[in-house]
């Protein structure tokens, strides 16, 4: 096995494109350990940030086995471990828990597209969102949303899932996005003017935003979603709960 090894920084395996959001399993090495973390060349470990939950799993090498209960963005992808330490320069396998990372990309993916309908709609703009183990948050301004418009919410964003529209990953220049989106749908100013080009979610040319989250293929994957309650969070600032069912 040979990798390149990343001193500073570690390949992160599920941004390229959408295809790559679905690894599982990986092979790296270690290139630097601390108190009870390791820093690896690569890794297909989303670590926690944006609103989404960093993945578990494992890593595996030679007879032994650790668990990966937390993995962070500290300058470097610091992958939190419980059990033994692997020595640097090991070479290790990675083992996602697959269920709770494939339903973070479910609620992501439905996040955007709720972002998208609360915009055209209500001209709401996304102004903080939340994923948790099984359903997630987004917060809403400026909105005063009834409970006949969270029903009309709900029946929009379950239509486009049912229309099984495919989900895309690709770059893109910042200057060619910020002719191309809305100012107020998708807020570009929260991105360090350094960054030069962005990775984009792209739902089937309905919700185009950058993101460095894990999504789904297709919006059919996941289900369908409910409301399940909204709060008020401020003048005009409304924030809506959801789940999703079969």
């Amino acid at each position: 096995m040979t990798h390149a090894v990343w001193w500073n920084m570690t390949e992160l395996l599920y941004m390229p494109d959408i295809e790559s959001n679905y690894i599982k399993e990986f092979e790296a090495v270690v290139v630097s350990t601390g108190k009870e973390h390791v820093v690896l060349d690569r890794t297909a470990f989303y670590p926690e940030g944006g609103g989404q939950p960093s993945d578990t799993g494992r890593l595996v090498w030679d007879e032994y086995e650790t668990s990966v209960v937390k993995v962070e963005k500290k300058g470097k992808v610091i992958h939190r471990l419980e059990g033994k330490m692997p020595k640097e320069g090991e070479e290790v396998s990675g083992v996602i828990d697959w269920e709770p990372r494939h339903m973070h990309m479910k609620l992501h993916t439905a996040q955007h597209l709720f972002s998208a309908v609360v915009y055209d709609l209500f001209g709401g703009e996304t102004v903080g969102n939340q994923i948790y183990t099984d359903y997630s948050r987004v917060d809403f301004h400026p909105v005063d949303l009834s409970a006949d418009d969270l029903k009309q919410i709900e029946v929009e964003i379950n239509r486009l899932i049912q229309e099984a529209h495919p989900v895309s990953v690709y770059k893109e220049e910042r200057s060619i996005l910020e002719k191309d989106i809305e100012a107020n749908r998708v807020n570009l100013s929260l991105i360090p003017k350094s960054i030069k080009m962005l990775r984009v979610i792209d739902i089937d040319g309905y919700d185009i935003c950058p993101c460095a989250g894990t999504h789904v293929r297709n919006t059919e994957e996941i289900g369908g979603v409910r409301i399940t309650g909204d709060e008020n969070k401020g003048k005009d600032k409304q924030r809506i709960y959801y789940e999703l069912r079969e």
